[in-house]
């Protein structure tokens, strides 16, 4: 793996979210301080807002890192695609509480007495739902609805909803005015600038033991964020990429070219097939563009933690074929001619 060969101590571009290697740059800077001031208010809701990879789920990460468990008990749902009452079921698994084959009056109450509960022992019940541009109108509501558990003084249950930019036409539609009433703040989380992509790579790469090497010059910088756009998470992807190749080809500075190289290898992996001769499905099936768009929607919301893995193992397995070719190129020329004539 690159990291022993670049003296680091751990992988720094991870594509799983990991409140270890937190970046504050003005963006997060500022949701996290929308974050923590919601938070303080004890009720209602946050919304944070952000492209895919943005950081929207480090940040609330980071946020629950910093916040004594003693104090705050706090569940976490990031499968949104699901009905009002499977909501619930969700939310109420969520606390860890007991949810096969009771009705919604029984869920209901189970996690009334359950915050209560929560309250009477001097703490907080925070919701997080991750990926809320997915929610349907009545599933919003049913959440909103969660709200009203209250003591004469104070809320029982607070809600952070992370979503997708479409989210937020979602809020602001008609439908939605009780739940805005509600909204105590809300950020959108927009990408890093060219100077804040440096930073946050070297600050990656700091956390887990670098000195300076390998190195990236200006030109190579430039590039990455030309690629990446300031998304923490496109700047993962191809940051990983680009240390497997340093490492494979015994790399100790990069320049544009090299990350180019990269660019062009991921952009060629990711090419969709040559559909040329293909009957046109949807118009021979008056549901098949529906139908192929919700396979492409399924396939982009594969589990970040599954891409990671595979990753790993892809890169055992360029590190097994190196070492076997390195040990085939430094065999003398007649070594290999010699064993065969032994064995004949």
């Amino acid at each position: 793996m690159y990291e022993t060969y670049y003296g680091l101590s751990a992988k720094p571009f991870q594509l799983r979210p990991d409140p270890h290697f937190f970046f504050g740059s003005k963006g997060h800077k500022r949701a996290m301080a929308y974050l923590e001031y919601g938070l303080s208010q004890g009720e209602g809701f946050i919304v944070i807002t952000g492209e895919v990879g943005a950081g929207k789920t480090t940040l609330v990460r980071n946020l629950l890192n910093r916040i004594p468990l003693d104090q705050i008990v706090a569940a976490h749902i990031v499968n949104t695609s699901l009905d009002p009452e499977d909501t619930l079921r969700m939310v109420v698994s969520a606390f860890g509480l007991p949810y096969e084959g009771a009705s919604k009056a029984e869920l209901l109450n189970r996690l009334e007495q359950f915050l209560r509960s929560v309250d009477r022992q001097g703490k907080r019940a925070l919701l997080v739902i991750d990926e809320a541009q997915n929610l349907n109108a009545r599933t919003v509501e049913e959440l909103r609805m969660l709200s009203n558990f209250q003591t004469d003084d104070r809320s029982l249950l607070q809600t952070f909803l992370l979503g997708q930019p479409e989210f937020r036409a979602t809020l602001h539609s008609p439908t939605m005015q009780q739940l805005r009433q509600r909204v105590i703040a809300s950020y959108h989380l927009g990408p890093m600038d060219a100077q804040e992509t440096r930073a946050y790579i070297e600050h990656r790469l700091a956390t887990v033991g670098w000195k300076g090497a390998p190195s990236f010059d200006d030109g190579a910088q430039a590039a990455i964020y030309a690629y990446s756009g300031g998304i923490p998470r496109k700047t993962n992807t191809l940051m990983d990429r680009v240390l497997l190749m340093g490492y494979l080809e015994e790399l100790q500075a990069f320049g544009e070219a090299h990350i180019n190289e990269v660019v062009r290898d991921i952009s060629e992996e990711f090419l969709a097939p040559d559909d040329a001769g293909l009957p046109d499905l949807a118009a021979a099936h008056p549901n098949g563009a529906s139908e192929r768009a919700h396979g492409s929607a399924e396939r982009r919301g594969a589990s970040v933690e599954q891409l990671d893995e595979r990753m790993m193992r892809l890169e055992k397995s360029i590190v097994s074929v190196l070492s076997i070719l390195k040990k085939i190129a430094a065999t003398p020329p007649g070594a290999a001619s010699h064993h065969i004539d032994n064995q004949e």
